[in-house]
Formats: C-alpha cells, sequence, structure tokens
C-alpha cells in the first residue's frame, strides 16, 4: 500500500524535523534550547531552589530507613531485652519522624514542580501563539501548518511530562542512587564491592536500552510527525476532500500511518519489555548475592545480623532509580526533543520586521508609489515583478488585470506589506512602508482577499474585527453600505446569528459580502480587494458594485479581478503581464487604444 501525497508531505516534514545536524549547527541548538530553558526558568528560579532542597532532604530522610533498622536490631533490641526500652522508642521515633518527613517533603516537591512547570507551559504557549500570529506570510508559506499545530499540541506535552515529573525522577532518584550507595559503602565496603561489580552489567544492559529506545522513539516521532501532516491537510482541504470524492484514498493513507506509528510503538514496548524484566532479574540476583555473602560474614563475626538487613533492604532500593529513571528515558527525551523544537521556532527571524523607530502615521492621504520596485519570494527565485516605478494618487481607485501569475497579487501584497520589496521601495505618503509601524499601516491599509475567512461566532463579531469597539449601529450602517444587511437580517438571529466554524452557516456570496462590511467598517485610507468579487453571484454583485461605487470614491483602492464589470468602475487600468505594466489608462482609453485590455473587453462583451 502507498501513501504518496501523505507520505510526501510527510517526509519534507521529516526532513525539516529530523535530519542530520553539523557540528555547529549542533551546538547552536544547545544554545538556542539552554538560552530557551534560562528563560523558562527565570522567573521561577525561587521556587527551583526551594523544590531542590525539599528534594535533598526527602531522600536523605528515605534512605535513612534501612540505617535506622539495622540500628535497632544490632542495638535497641539487645538493650530492650536487658529491660531497656529507650533505645527501641527511639529508633521507631526516629523510622516514623523520617518517614513523615520524607512523606510530607516528597509531596511538597512533587507538588511544587507540578505548579512551576504548569506555570512555565503557560508562559510559553502563549509566547508560541503569539509569535506565530506576528510572522509574516513568508515564514507560514515555509512552516507548514502541521509543525505549528505539533510545536502547541504534542511538544507542549511532552514538556508536560518532563516538567511534572522529571524532579520527581531524575533528581530524586539520581539522589536516592547516590545516598544508598554512600551508605552501602560506609556500613560494608565488602558489600559495596559486591553491589559495584553487579552494577556493571546493569550499565550495559542500561546503555542497549538507551541506544535502542533513541532508534525507536526517533521512528515514533518520524511517524507521529507524518501521521499529523497528513491528518491536518487532510482536515484543511475538507471541500477539496469532498468535491474529488478523496475520502478513500485519504482512509488508505491514514490507515497505513497509523500502522507504521502503531508497528514503532510496539518494537519500542519490545525493546522496554527485554529491558525491565532483565534489571529486575539483576536486582534479585544482586539480593541473593548480599544475602549470601553477608550472611557467611555474619557467621564468622564479621558482619552484624542488623547491617545485614539493612545492606539487603539498600541492595533492593538500589536497583528502583535505575529502573525509574530507564521508564523515564523516553519521555526525557521527548521532552528536551520539544524544547529544542521550540527553541528552533522561537528563533526564527521574520523577513517584514516591525521598524525600530517608525515614522508616525497615524491618518494618511492614501498616496502610493512604487519606487524602481522588484521582488522575488526567494532569494535564488525567479523575479516576479520587475523593477516598478508607479505613482497612485490619493482617492484614486485603480484596478489591475492580467493573466493569472501575471504578477497582480504581488503587487497587492506588497501594498499591504505582507512582503518586502527585493529592491527599490513602496512608500504611503511618501513614507518607506518599512519605517511604517504595523499599528498605523494596519488602521490605513485593509485588503480584502477571495478567501472570505470568518471565524468563529456572530456575524457582528466578524463585522466588528474591522474596527474592535464598533458599536452595534456601526456594524449594521457597514452592512447597510455594501447591501448586506437584506440577507443578515433574513438569518436565524440577524446579526448575533453564530456563522460557525469558517462561515459555513453562510454561502460563499454572503461570507464575501460580510468581510466587505468587514473591511468598510474598518474605514482605511487604502483598501485592496484581490479578487473579491469572484465567490459573488450576478444579484450579489450588482449589491456590492453599489456599494463599491459610493464608498470607493473618497479613498485610494486597488482592484484586483477578471471580472470586467468590476474593473469598469475603476479611475484607472493597469495590465500586468510578465511581472510588468504593459498598459496604463482608464478603462475607456484602453478599449479605444486596441491592446490587451481591449481584447479581454471585447471577449467579455461577446459573452454578454
Amino acid at each position: 500500500m502507498t501513501t504518496a501525497p501523505a507520505g510526501k508531505a510527510a517526509e519534507r516534514e521529516e526532513d525539516a524535523e529530523s535530519r542530520v545536524l553539523s557540528a555547529e549547527e549542533n551546538r547552536e541548538s544547545r544554545r538556542r534550547t539552554l538560552r530557551l530553558l534560562g528563560e523558562l526558568l527565570a522567573p521561577v528560579k525561587g521556587q527551583f531552589v526551594m523544590m531542590s532542597v525539599m528534594v535533598v532532604i526527602a531522600q536523605l530522610a528515605v534512605v535513612a530507613g534501612p540505617r535506622i533498622i539495622a540500628y535497632g536490631i544490632d542495638h535497641a533490641l539487645p538493650a530492650l531485652i536487658d529491660g531497656d526500652a529507650s533505645l527501641t522508642i527511639r529508633a521507631g521515633l526516629l523510622y516514623i519522624g523520617a518517614a513523615i518527613v520524607g512523606g510530607v517533603l516528597t509531596f511538597g516537591y512533587v507538588r511544587q514542580g507540578t505548579v512551576v512547570g504548569q506555570r512555565m507551559l503557560f508562559g510559553l504557549r502563549k509566547r508560541v501563539f503569539r509569535f506565530t500570529q506576528k510572522q509574516d506570510l513568508e515564514f507560514h508559506e515555509r512552516y507548514t501548518s502541521g509543525r505549528i499545530v505539533s510545536r502547541q499540541t504534542s511538544d507542549m506535552e511532552a514538556l508536560r511530562e518532563l516538567l511534572d515529573f522529571g524532579v520527581d525522577i531524575i533528581v530524586g532518584s539520581s539522589l536516592s542512587m547516590v545516598f544508598t550507595v554512600v551508605l552501602i559503602v560506609s556500613m560494608d565496603w565488602v558489600t559495596g564491592a559486591v553491589m559495584l561489580l553487579m552494577l556493571v552489567p546493569g550499565v550495559l544492559l542500561t546503555i542497549w536500552f538507551q541506544k535502542r529506545s533513541r532508534e525507536e522513539y526517533r521512528a515514533i516521532r518520524t511517524h507521529s510527525a507524518r501521521l499529523i501532516v497528513h491528518f491536518v491537510e487532510a482536515m484543511a482541504g475538507i471541500r477539496a476532500v469532498k468535491a474529488f470524492r478523496k475520502e478513500d484514498r485519504n482512509q488508505a493513507a491514514f490507515d497505513q500511518l497509523s500502522q507504521d506509528y502503531r508497528d514503532a510503538s510496539l518494537r519500542s514496548i519490545r525493546v522496554f519489555g527485554i529491558y525491565q524484566p532483565a534489571l529486575r532479574i539483576l536486582a534479585n540476583t544482586t539480593i541473593a548475592v548480599v544475602l549470601l555473602v553477608g550472611g557467611f560474614r555474619v557467621l564468622d563475626g564479621s558482619l552484624s545480623v542488623g547491617v545485614l538487613v539493612a545492606l539487603v533492604l539498600y541492595s533492593r532500593r538500589f536497583f528502583q532509580p535505575i529502573d525509574e529513571l530507564a521508564g523515564f528515558y523516553n519521555a526525557f527525551q521527548s521532552g528536551v526533543s520539544a524544547l529544542e523544537k521550540i527553541a528552533q521556532l522561537l528563533a526564527e527571524q521574520p523577513s517584514v520586521k516591525e521598524a525600530e523607530r517608525p515614522t508616525p502615521l497615524p491618518d494618511s492621504t492614501g498616496q502610493v508609489d512604487f519606487e524602481d520596485v522588484s521582488f522575488r519570494y526567494t532569494a535564488d527565485g525567479p523575479l516576479v515583478l520587475k523593477p516598478l516605478s508607479l505613482h497612485i494618487p490619493a482617492g484614486q481607485t485603480v484596478a489591475l488585470v492580467g493573466q493569472t501569475g501575471a504578477g497582480k497579487s504581488t503587487v497587492a501584497k506588497l501594498i499591504s506589506r505582507f512582503y518586502d520589496a527585493t529592491e527599490g521601495r513602496v512608500t504611503l505618503d511618501g513614507v518607506d512602508l518599512r519605517d511604517v509601524s504595523m499599528e498605523d499601516l494596519t488602521r490605513n491599509i485593509v485588503m480584502v482577499t477571495q478567501e472570505a475567512y470568518l471565524f468563529s461566532g456572530t456575524v457582528a463579531d466578524n463585522i466588528e474585527l474591522g474596527r474592535p469597539g464598533a458599536s452595534r449601529e456601526e456594524v449594521e450602517a457597514a452592512a447597510r453600505a455594501i447591501g448586506a444587511d437584506t440577507f443578515i437580517e433574513a438569518l436565524p438571529y440577524g446579526y448575533d446569528t453564530d456563522v460557525n466554524k469558517r462561515g459555513g452557516r453562510v454561502s460563499a456570496g454572503q461570507r464575501q459580502l460580510i468581510s466587505f462590511a468587514r473591511a468598510f467598517l474598518a474605514d482605511p485610507k487604502v483598501l485592496i480587494l484581490d479578487e473579491a468579487t469572484s465567490s459573488l453571484d450576478i444579484p450579489s454583485e450588482r449589491m456590492v458594485q453599489e456599494g463599491l461605487t459610493r464608498l470607493l470614491g473618497r479613498r485610494t483602492a486597488l482592484i484586483i479581478a477578471h471580472r470586467l464589470s468590476t474593473v469598469m468602475i475603476a479611475d484607472r487600468v493597469l495590465v500586468v503581464h510578465g511581472g510588468e505594466v504593459v498598459e496604463d489608462g482608464s478603462p475607456a482609453e484602453l478599449v479605444a487604444a486596441g491592446g490587451r485590455f481591449a481584447a479581454l473587453y471585447q471577449a467579455w462583451q461577446d459573452s454578454m
């Protein structure tokens, strides 16, 4: 079974996520990760110090138990036989006190670790969302939606597991093992030597486990990325899936990807299934050896019974932290990998940046100029827009026409500053757009696209996005201005009707009218319509034409359209071909000139 469509996209994700890095890239990745970790820890470093102190004391209290038992057997019990119960009472109180201290402090640092971890994740989630929203289009076209979703979901979940249990398992278990070794050696160096000898196969077994689990975890991560990418692409393009009846192919691909993910998970479980029983066999063997050696030493009088009991208890506990650390190894790897990927995301530098010292432009007149502007989407890509000098006076309505790929939308994107010019500059009222703050730019320039995206919420909520805080009267006035009030008032709850996700409750034409009302409420000085009437039927288009005629007369407008009915209301038409403006004039002048626009106009007339 093949998974070509999903597989290719997923393999691109895998290449981006899991390619082998050079030594310098690895060093830079570690520096980024440590820097991000430091930024996350900075607000909670005091709480981490407190947690560290609690961990140390808690582990000392826990490992003290067998030592207290040895004292009770060797000293308290003989005294009790002789009629002195004070040592027995002291040993009992010490044991109970150690248990209470260890339990309370363990509860304290586990709870504190969870609270601190959630606080760190809360800030990181907000930071990642804010960062991805502020990135330019070039970033979002390169950094696919599947990867962004993965950063906010699976990577955050992996970090949560690391932060919630990391202190308890990594720090607590490590300290427990160290303290246990110190106490064993201090009580009896012979038993310490036996345990260190038995530790050698445990270390070799752990090294094997870490190597194999790392390989299997990498496979799980790769298949997980492929699964997420395929799912996101299928759901994002659900309309195309339905239109081309692609459900069965998508299901087959998803089944195969799910099977690959399941198989990788099963292999990982098998590795752990070998390691954990082997480690426990080794632990029980170590206990048996300690008991055997210690028993002979008790018989010859070189070791007391109480110390032997304590050594057996310590031997049993010695391998438990190793087991816990090994069990947590994949979660640790996953958390570290997630932190690396989030650090890499946050290190992305946008090509469109906020000006360091922006030139104030609170109220523009709407004059737009291209000064010898050329543009290419990538550094080694073709020149999409050839050197162009263009003057658009304030208040003029300009239409751009031309074949698909001619460069019309590129002109619109440069004016909206979705991209910056490769060479030359685009200005608004004589100010380079790169020197205008994003806030001033958003207030003065608005683009309405063909997609007409609506967010979950009511019709009124979606229109109000044009000017947050606008009154209901202003929202309804904007809808009336472009002729959207008729169909809105016919909806079940009028302006309070929930449009559902992506505007699923209204038609494509109605979505476009709502997006028009949103733009008109914003009242920008420059309004860009990029194929914005393509989804409208003839009656709706006529209503919009009336609104456009009334509202575009007092602002600079750029209209990109294939429908000449929309183009004919413009003051000026620019015919774009091959990244160049080949014709420039009023609609009547260009029709009379007999060029490319005249041919388009004649074809339109013939179709009428």
